[in-house]
């Protein structure tokens, strides 16, 4: 039997302390926590047991570890993840996977000069609700996509929740709102199911129900290849929320809301009956399929053991860290959009979008309450 991957957690956050309990308590087969990094001594104290660092460095020059699971803020996963990838580490980063499409591609770049496992947690991929779409989906049961509308307005946040950390809403600190922190999931989910949409055109109200100076509420145009269009509404402001997705195609058409998901099937695809019908007013019959699909219990858990997993045994990742850029550059591209006002083409700048974010930040005035 080989030896436990040693993994040590970097950020003892919420999610942070998420991770290491679920490594600490032994729920991660095949691996250990074999150190924790922080840079305030406290939330290390909860598990003294095992090497505690101040920073990245010494944990990397204690050689402490064979794996990182990264829950820092934003900005940090870029220098961590190189840090950490350079030294032959295998690195398992929160979402988003970095702030902007630049960091990212630095990112990226590292890892493709090692034979380190790099993964996301993207741990709604594990969903059955989701991957039940994707199955539809991946066997035609659409026909061609005519549209899609994810309206996400279940993401309510308090203002208690944005003073809870100095970092959090400030585009020097997280370098976005609700894109960059809850919704990342959902733009993950959307261009895995669908694919990316090549032009986005996005109005984001910045500090429209909170005092931050990022974006609680977004609502996008998507416009995808072969002619599909989309929506895509978010917001950290609205009560009681919706979260509901609804993929139309053709032959199809999918709706999932809450654990409900729908799909209604015409006996005749929409296009032949527009081009063959000889009645004005006639519309496809279709038939009902239900399904009742339970969401994940231990997502993370899932995605955490498929990490050690594909390090121990070679198994495919789940959400490789090259397919967070996809998600990651659908939000700038949303930011972007809405800060030019006009619509943007994808894939988008890097360059372009690191000068718009570093004009945000040389201009934020924004002093936390």
């Amino acid at each position: 039997m080989s030896a436990p991957v040693r993994i040590g957690v970097v950020g003892l956050g919420a999610m942070g302390l998420k991770y290491a309990e679920l490594l600490h308590a032994g729920k991660i087969a095949g691996a250990t926590l074999a150190a924790v990094c922080n840079r305030r001594p406290e939330p290390r104290a909860a598990y003294a047991e095992v090497p505690g660092f101040a920073d990245i460095k010494a944990l990397l020059k204690a050689h402490a570890a064979d794996a990182l699971i990264i829950a820092t803020p934003h900005y940090a996963h870029t220098t961590i993840a190189i840090a950490a990838l350079r030294c032959g580490l295998h690195v398992l980063v929160d979402k988003p996977i970095a702030v902007h499409k630049a960091d990212a591609g630095k990112m990226l770049a590292a890892h493709r000069s090692t034979q380190s496992v790099f993964a996301i947690m993207f741990q709604m991929r594990t969903d059955s609700r989701y991957r039940k779409i994707k199955q539809l989906l991946d066997e035609g049961a659409l026909g061609r996509l005519q549209r899609v509308q994810w309206t996400l307005t279940d993401w309510f946040r308090t203002d208690t929740y944005y003073r809870a950390g100095q970092w959090r809403a400030t585009w020097r600190g997280e370098g976005g709102g609700i894109l960059l922190n809850q919704a990342p999931h959902q733009l993950d989910l959307l261009q895995w199911l669908v694919g990316q949409p090549e032009r986005v055109r996005a109005w984001c109200h910045f500090g429209k129900y909170h005092k931050i100076e990022v974006e609680d509420e977004v609502t996008a145009y998507l416009e995808f290849a072969g002619g599909a269009t989309g929506v895509f509404i978010a917001s950290t402001g609205e009560a009681p929320g919706t979260n509901r997705l609804e993929l139309a195609g053709d032959r199809a058409r999918i709706v999932l809301e809450g654990d409900r998901l729908t799909l209604d099937t015409n006996q005749v695809p929409a296009a032949k009956l527009r081009a063959t019908s000889k009645e004005m007013f006639a519309v496809p019959q279709s038939t009902r399929q239900e399904f009742r699909l339970e969401p994940p219990v231990e997502a993370h858990r899932t995605v955490m053991q498929n990490f050690v997993d594909a390090i121990s045994t070679g198994a495919p990742l789940i959400a490789p860290a090259a397919e967070g850029l996809r998600s990651l550059e659908l939000a700038n591209a949303m930011i972007l959009s809405s800060v030019t006002d006009r619509a943007v083409a994808l894939p988008i700048s890097a360059r372009r979008y690191a000068a718009a974010l570093k004009k945000l930040i040389a201009a934020s005035a924004h002093k936390r309450a």
